[in-house]
Formats: structure tokens, C-alpha cells, sequence
């Protein structure tokens, strides 16, 4: 059905050529064809469920356990590791076998069991649907399950009540709607039924609908659901989760393209190698032959060290030591507040050149807090932040003693009875107690602040308790209590004399600073006396309320009227009259007070921060300039200035600006894409299902733990467990730490793996006899390349690691530093084995092969230390500071010297014994490699200091 037989049909599509917001109440009833009074009857109802299908959402087929099986086998490495374990067995090493299958056995098993984490996004969001719904049918009220929901029902809703679809509001009394999760903004939304709107107005700006998912918070109404299921906002969230695809991220990338690079060199130079053995055979035999046993002979052992070679040079501890690296990764991330759900991610936030960062709940504390005040023409600051009651009055930075200024604490009483929120204490946090707001977080922040005056709000209204009142109205904009004056409270701070508790009651008013000063005749002097209001005095006050709110902060006035008896007439015409004017409280959400300091540490690491909100634009702006987010010269945008601007026009939009106000998920993804065009890593923060889509498409998710929605921790690929900025920032440089460890593993692997090569490959052109046996490289690769490779996993990383900008995304793992190093290492390593190959070969070929077998062991074991940083000496970083890895060098050189002291692994291995003037021998060769290593930090560091 298309949108354009609207006239003939309902239609359910939240963004077609309806605009339901647009249209008055009684042409959205037209268009549904649905009768107010008496709602769908059963038979239509039923033949729109058919049409439309349950209002639920849909998800899509989950990935199976064989496609998570295969996706895990399925790479270059794999593959690779698989065919070297069939080669292994079918040449009777049935332990070097055994090894490389367990290594892909563990892989597999720890990928699968993360990916089976990441699917849960769509049962979070279903999470979110109202179970029940007060639907009107056949004119009776009743009770449906939400899923039964058509478009064109008559829905009832209140307090408590989430949201069961898409609803164009027909009524709406004192309603207001927590939208944060869906949104980001930061206070219940006020809601209004008899406003029509633009057609293109943003989604928090829509108050006559209410949207599926989100919370009643206070007040009732009705409704006429316009959208069900996936064609309501949220089902169009849930419909972006999906369409999302996984990508590889940038570790896994390099990885992938390193183990295709070294498999590939590596079976290269064995097969020739092996040619070359085969051609000096071929020439320095007079009679080559198949047929004879002794050329064959020579041909299987040739073969067999060919082979031995290759599978000694595939990086079989590649996908080992990257798993381990990362759970380890993700152990420490835990001990940092930080939940990893992905094990690449660790990596991936190490690579971040961009963080996207939510404003409510994120960089600010999702508390709404009262931090000035203005009566009498003086601006007075309140101390302290979140829902502690604990705080201090400042004027002009200096403590004040309120007894002096009895107009605040009048001011405070006032917003303190007009007042339908609780301040509950909720629990304890590392020995302090924790308090929590029930209601409007607006009216709870007057609350706070009132208790930092030093007023108990519960013995303030029990002594002043509330007989009558006139609720808040969006048209009237203000809020109207009456209440007894029945006991005295603090005479000191006693906004009432003894006088005016004999007159008995005080209405208290509480609304716009307009609103509630048209109201009033008089106003409240700092002493509680009061004058008239004068025009000068109301531009006083106009122009306080105005620089309040461009520092973006919510401003409410508050006013009273003490009356010696209760009033017969409750009408605001009665009651609003002669008031007197105490004063202007106004609030924001705060920002974190530690995200300042995080921002500094992440510029220093190269990257940049932007704020994207669903809140007002001067809020955001104000809030960025606080915490120092906003580089200067950049900009603040809405979501309405970018919605339709191209692809090439976003990509220079998102250079330039910091800040990004009143969007939508779409322009959340928008905003990604960009930037990640521009070649950007992107991180995407956030806690609501309105993050979801944005969070799931950038190269790192980021959902927060506490105020985050299950929908966004689920879509993410990290979770801060303290919802503290701070932690991202922690976790970037254990990202960082972790990259470095698997680029010093590689370093290591591939620096020893290419000295074996050319080692065999420079004896055979020689024509000596095999410098090392196959079963010698085996037992090499098993022993020097396993333990202290994974020890090299556990670096704590180096200390300035943070000081520098992230890498770029296409940087192979191997850059030009390491490779020059590997070539170096390579030459070292060579060349002292083949030194002690060629010192024993004038004794006998069974002594030459074990002072090479042991020269090269040994080198090696010693050249891990080396590798525990790529700029920083052994030194500097403290010999024996890895404990890991000093127990992985011992064990990997017990094993080497067994098989050179054991009698009977001696034939096994080809090995003799060798005394103490051979070891002197070898000594100073095995030392060499460890030295340049040392030697080329140096000469790096020395150069680098030059180019600075």
C-alpha cells in the first residue's frame, strides 16, 4: 500500500508522505478512518492485523553455530596452520601435529564464544515494547497485549506506562514522556495534543507524539497509534541494527594480510630451497638417479628439511598469541571499568583517531543539578554536582552564610513545596551514600539544592503540607500549591514571620520567569522585606533570567502569597494575583568533572572528540566550552542544518565541527560515515536505543553500564562499567598496549623465522652438509617460539605510549622501523649460527649441528628480551621486570639443553654433548644478536631526536 491511498487505507509508515504531526487531531482520525468515541471495531482491527502484522519487532535469522564455526577457519592463517598439522602427522611429528590443531582449536572456541554475545540487540529492543495497552474497541476500554496494537486504535495512557507504538496524542493532561533513550534528551518532555506542526521538525521537537518504547513520567493521555512495529521509530532503529554490517576491524585486517604475506615468502623460499638442494645434488652426483636408493635418499631428506623449514616459518603462534593477548586485554579492561564484548575491540580502540561521544549520561552526569540562583539582584553559586546534598552558597567565589541572605533560602523553601518530586536515599558507594530522584529530575535538582541550604525538605513540607494546588499546564507554564501554615520551622531561615503563620496559608507558584513574574506586584528584598515592582526592577529581573539562559541553563521563577485563609475559589484567576517575586533558580545537567582532564589526555594522544546530542544547541555549546571540547574556529551544527546534505558535503562538514545538536539516529549515522570516509577510526559512545545504530556501524561501540539501555550495550562492542568518560580514555591505551605486544611478538617471530630460512638457504648454496635437521627446527619452533612469543603478550607496554598520534589505518604491522630491524636481527642470527656451524664442522658434523642448534636456541631465547620494547633499551625497562617471561626463557631452555644432555634424545635429535670450551666458543655468538638489537634502539632513538 503506498502512502498516496492514505485516504482509502491506514497507513503505518512513520516517514512517508504523512507527516501525522503536521496534521490536526480530527484529519489524523479522518485518514486512520477510526471513529474517537468508539474506537476499531474487532472485525477491522483484525483485518488491519492481518495487513500490518503484530506490532513487535522483527528479527532477522541469527548466525548459526557452523557459520560462526566457519567464519572463525575461514582466513588465510587457518587454513595455513591446518595443512602445516596434516604435514606435520603424515611425516610422523605427531606432537608439532597435535600443537598447531589445538592452537586453531582454542582460536576457534574463544571467537565463537564472543560472537555469540553480539547478536542480542533485537531482544534488548523487544525489551522496551509495553507487554499491555488501554485500547478503546467496539466503544469499550480495554485491555490488549501490545503486539495486537493496529494503526487507527484509540490508546490510553499514564503515568508508569511505556509506550506501545507510534502515537499521534488527541489529549494530553500535565503528560510528560522520558524520550532520553530514544532521543538523548536529558528531561522529560512536556507534551501538548493541540499543536500542529512543521513537517520536517525533528523527532524531539515532535510534542504532540509520543514514540514507542519511551516512559510516562507524570500526567495521562490519549492517542491514535499511527505506526506499529518496524515502521515505528524504534522498530526503524531496529531495522538499522540490522542492516549494519560487520566489518573486519584494522588488527584483524593487517593480521589476515601478514599471515597471507608470510605464508606465502615463506613456502617461496623453502621451495627454492629445496630446488636449489636438488640442482647442487643434480650437479655434484655423476650418476643422478630416481631408480637409486642413495639419491632418493637424499632427495626425502631434502624434502623433509624443505618442509620442516616451512612449517618453522609459518607463524602458527600468530592467532595464539593474539587471542591471549587480547583476554588478557580484556582482564585488565575489566580492572579499568571497562566490559569488552568483542576481542578484537581491545586492539581496534587502540587505533582511534575520533571519538563521537553522547552528551546526557556521557560527558555530563545525567543529574540535573541547580547551579545559580538569582534574588535581589544578586547571582548566587551553588557548589557541588548529581544528587548529593551536599554543597556551598558562593557570591563572587566567597562562601556565604545564608542567615544573611534570607531571600535565597525563601527562594529555595518556595521551589522546595512547589514540588512534586522525592529525593530517596537509594543506597552506598565506597562509604558514601548514594540518593536518587523520584519524579521530575527538574523539580528533584530544586530539592537537592534546598537540602544544601541546610532545609530538610521532608520537615519543611510537613510543617507547610499541601492542601490545594493547580498542576502544571504547558499553555499556563506554571504550577500552583497551597499549603497550611501549620508549625513553625528554623526562625532564622524562616522565609514566613510569625505574622504570616497566623494568616495561615501560602500559595506557592512556580514556572517560566515570564510567566511567573507578570504574575507578581512585588518583589523580595535580600532582608525577606518586600518592594513594589517597578520597570526597572522587571528588566532586572528579565535580563537575570536572560544571562541565565545563555549559559544554557533551565530557568524556573518562583513566587508566593501568604493569605489568612484557605481560598474558596481554586482558579488561577483567584489564586495568581499580587504575588511576590522571590527570585530565579536555574539548573543543567553537569558535566563529568573528570571528563575535562580526559579530553586533555586524548588530544594528547591524537584524538579528537565530538559531542552529538539530541539536546538544544546552546546547551550542548555551553557544555562542550566548559570541558574545553570545542577546538577553536570549529562549529556547532543541528541535526535539521545537516539532514540534507550530500555525501561529499558531510565529509567536509565533519572536519570543522565539534558539536552536533537536536539529531536523529540517521544523523548519528551520517555523521559516522563521514568521518569514517575521511579515513577516520571511529568510537561511538553512547546509552540509548536512539545510539544503537551509530554505535553497531562505527569501528568501536562504546554503550555505558549504568544509565545504558540493554539495546545499546548489547549493539556495542565495549561497556563502561562506571559510565566514567575517563575509562575510554584508559582503555584506549590498553588498546595500545596490546597492539604494541602483538607487533613486538611479530617482530620477534618473523626476525627469528627469517634467520632459520636463510640459514638453510645459505648452506645449502654452500653445499654443506644440512646446518640443522628437521626434527632440530621442529623442536625449535615448538619451544623458542612458543612460551617467551607468549610471554612477550604480558608487557605492560611503554611508558610514554600515549604521547603519540594513533597510527594510521593503512600502516602494515610492519613498518619500515621494524623491518629494518628484522633485516638486522635476520644477518645477526644468521650469521653467528653458521659461524658456529662452520667452527664445529672442523671437529665432526654431529658436534657442528648441536653448537648451530644451540648458538641459534640460545640467541633466540635471548633476543626475546630484547623484543619486550621496539624504542625502549633493556635496560631502561628493567631486565627481569616480566615475570612471565622469565619463566618462559628458563622452561624453553631447559628443553633445548635436554635435548643436548639427555643420552637418549641424543640420536633422536642428532645432538651431542658439548663441554665447557665449546660453550666458550659459542658464548660471544649468542650474545651478538641480543646486541645489535640493543644497538639499533639506540641508533632509532638518536635519529628520532634529529628529525624532532
Amino acid at each position: 500500500m503506498s502512502d498516496k491511498q492514505i485516504t482509502q487505507e491506514p497507513n503505518a509508515k512513520p516517514e512517508g508522505e504523512v507527516p501525522w504531526h503536521a496534521l490536526e487531531a480530527e484529519e489524523v482520525l479522518s485518514k486512520l478512518k477510526v471513529d474517537l468515541e468508539r474506537g476499531l471495531s474487532t472485525a477491522e482491527a483484525r483485518r488491519r492485523l492481518e495487513r500490518f502484522g503484530p506490532n513487535e519487532l522483527v528479527e532477522k535469522a541469527r548466525t548459526t553455530f557452523w557459520q560462526m564455526l566457519w567464519g572463525q577457519i575461514n582466513s588465510f592463517v587457518i587454513w595455513l596452520l591446518i595443512g602445516a598439522a596434516i604435514i606435520s602427522a603424515l611425516l610422523g611429528d605427531y606432537v608439532e601435529a597435535g600443537a598447531i590443531l589445538l592452537i586453531v582449536i582454542f582460536n576457534a572456541i574463544m571467537g565463537i564464544v564472543q560472537e555469540s554475545r553480539a547478536e542480542e540487540s533485537l531482544a534488548a529492543l523487544k525489551k522496551l515494547a509495553a507487554p499491555e495497552a488501554q485500547v478503546l474497541r467496539d466503544g469499550h476500554r480495554i485491555s490488549l497485549p501490545a503486539p495486537q496494537l493496529v494503526p487507527g486504535d484509540i490508546v490510553f495512557i499514564e503515568a508508569g506506562n511505556y509506550i506501545p507504538a507510534d502515537i499521534r496524542l488527541l489529549e494530553a493532561v500535565n503528560l510528560s514522556i522520558d524520550e532520553a533513550s530514544l532521543t538523548g534528551e536529558s528531561v522529560p518532555v512536556k507534551k501538548r495534543a493541540d499543536v500542529v506542526l512543521e513537517e520536517d521538525i525533528p523527532i524531539g521537537d515532535r510534542h504532540n507524539t509520543a514514540f514507542m518504547g519511551t516512559l510516562v513520567t507524570y500526567g495521562r493521555g490519549k492517542g491514535v497509534v499511527i505506526s506499529t512495529g518496524m515502521n515505528t521509530q524504534l522498530g526503524l532503529i531496529a531495522t538499522m541494527l540490522q542492516t549494519v554490517e560487520e566489518e573486519q576491524t584494522p588488527l584483524m585486517k593487517r593480521l589476515d594480510q601478514l599471515g597471507k604475506t608470510l605464508g606465502i615468502g615463506a613456502m617461496a623460499v623453502c621451495g627454492l630451497v629445496f630446488i636449489v638442494g636438488v640442482t647442487r645434488l643434480a650437479l655434484s652426483t655423476a650418476q643422478f638417479s630416481l631408480s637409486d636408493p642413495a639419491t632418493v635418499q637424499e632427495l626425502l631428506n631434502l624434502f623433509m628439511i624443505a618442509v620442516s623449514l616451512a612449517i618453522a616459518a609459518v607463524p602458527e603462534g600468530l592467532p595464539a598469541v593474539v587471542t591471549i593477548s587480547l583476554a588478557g586485554g580484556m582482564r585488565e579492561m575489566v580492572k579499568r571499568h571497562a566490559l569488552i564484548r568483542k576481542l578484537a575491540s581491545v586492539e581496534t580502540l587502540g587505533s582511534v583517531t575520533v571519538i563521537c561521544s553522547d552528551k546526557t549520561g556521557t560527558l555530563t552526569q545525567n543529574q540535573m543539578t541547580v547551579t545559580r540562583l538569582w534574588a535581589d539582584g544578586k547571582f548566587i553559586s551553588i557548589t557541588g554536582s548529581g544528587y548529593e546534598p551536599h554543597g556551598e552558597f558562593l557570591n563572587d567565589d566567597q562562601k556565604i552564610n545564608l542567615k544573611e541572605y534570607p531571600a535565597v533560602g525563601t527562594a529555595m523553601w518556595i521551589g522546595a513545596l512547589n514540588n512534586d518530586a522525592q529525593l530517596e536515599l537509594s543506597g552506598e558507594s565506597e562509604g558514601k551514600a548514594t540518593y536518587r530522584i523520584v519524579g521530575d529530575p527538574t523539580e528533584g535538582s530544586i530539592l537537592v539544592a534546598a537540602e544544601k541550604a541546610g532545609t530538610s525538605v521532608e520537615k519543611l513540607q510537613e510543617a507547610y503540607p499541601r492542601v490545594q494546588e493547580i498542576p502544571f499546564d504547558s499553555e499556563r507554564k506554571r504550577m500552583l500549591t497551597i499549603h497550611a501554615l501549620k508549625q513553625p520551622m528554623d526562625d532564622d531561615l524562616s522565609p514566613f514571620t510569625s505574622a504570616d503563620r497566623e494568616k495561615g496559608y501560602v500559595i506557592a507558584v512556580k514556572g517560566a520567569p515570564d510567566v511567573v513574574l507578570n504574575l507578581c506586584t512585588q518583589r523580595l528584598k535580600m532582608d525577606n522585606d518586600v518592594e513594589p515592582i517597578t520597570e526597572e526592577i522587571r528588566q532586572e529581573i528579565l535580563a537575570a533570567n536572560d544571562a541565565m539562559t545563555k549559559d544554557a541553563l533551565r530557568v524556573l521563577g518562583v513566587a508566593y502569597r501568604v493569605v489568612p485563609q484557605m481560598p474558596e475559589e481554586i482558579t488561577p484567576e483567584a489564586l495568581e494575583k499580587d504575588l511576590i517575586f522571590a527570585g530565579l533558580i536555574g539548573m543543567i545537567d553537569p558535566a563529568r568533572p573528570e571528563v575535562k582532564k580526559a579530553l586533555n589526555e586524548a588530544r594528547t594522544a591524537g584524538i579528537r572528540t565530538i559531542m552529538i546530542t539530541g539536546d538544544y544547541p546552546n546547551t550542548a555549546r555551553a557544555i562542550a566550552e566548559e570541558i574545553g571540547l570545542i577546538t577553536p574556529g570549529h562549529q556547532v551544527l543541528t541535526g535539521a542544518e545537516i539532514g540534507d546534505k550530500s555525501e561529499e558535503e558531510m565529509r567536509e562538514i565533519v572536519k570543522v565541527t565539534d558539536v552536533y545538536a537536536r539529531v536523529s539516529p540517521a544523523h548519528k549515522m551520517k555523521i559516522v560515515d563521514a568521518l569514517r570516509d575521511n579515513h577516520e577510526v571511529v568510537a561511538m559512545t553512547g546509552d540509548g536505543v536512539n545510539d544503537a545504530p551509530a554505535i553497531k556501524r562505527a569501528d568501536i561501540g562504546v554503550a555505558m553500564g549504568i544509565t545504558g539501555t540493554d539495546v545499546a550495550k548489547e549493539t556495542a562492542d565495549m561497556v563502561l562499567t562506571d559510565d566514567n568518560y575517563a575509562s575510554i580514555v584508559s582503555a584506549v591505551e590498553q588498546g595500545r598496549v596490546i597492539y604494541s605486544n602483538i607487533r613486538k611478538f611479530v617482530y620477534y617471530l618473523i626476525s627469528c623465522n627469517m634467520g632459520e630460512i636463510l640459514i638453510i638457504f645459505i648452506g645449502t648454496l654452500l653445499g654443506w652438509p644440512p646446518v640443522l635437521t628437521a626434527i632440530q627446527l621442529l623442536w625449535l619452533n615448538l619451544v623458542t617460539d612458543g612460551a617467551p612469543a607468549l610471554a612477550l603478550g604480558s608487557e605492560k607496554g611503554d611508558p610514554d605510549i600515549m604521547q603519540y598520534p594513533p597510527r594510521p589505518t593503512d600502516e602494515p604491522i610492519i613498518n619500515k622501523t621494524m623491518l629494518s630491524g628484522i633485516i638486522v636481527q635476520t644477518i645477526a642470527i644468521s650469521a653467528v649460527t653458521l659461524t658456529a656451524f662452520a667452527i664445529g664442522r672442523g671437529i665432526n658434523i654431529d658436534l657442528a649441528e648441536t653448537m648451530a642448534f644451540v648458538t641459534l636456541s640460545v640467541s633466540e631465547l635471548l633476543r626475546a628480551y630484547t623484543a619486550r620494547s621496539e624504542n625502549v633499551t633493556i635496560f631502561k625497562i628493567g631486565v627481569f621486570s616480566n615475570p612471565m617471561m622469565n619463566w618462559a626463557v628458563l622452561a624453553s631452555l631447559a628443553l633445548v639443553l635436554a635435548v643436548v644432555y639427555v643420552p637418549f634424545l641424543q640420536p633422536i635429535f642428532n645432538t651431542t654433548a658439548i663441554d665447557l670450551r665449546y660453550w666458550l666458543m659459542i658464548l660471544p655468538l649468542i650474545l651478538l644478536p641480543s646486541v645489535a638489537a640493543e644497538l639499533s634502539k639506540v641508533f632509532i632513538a638518536r635519529r628520532r631526536a634529529k628529525a624532532q
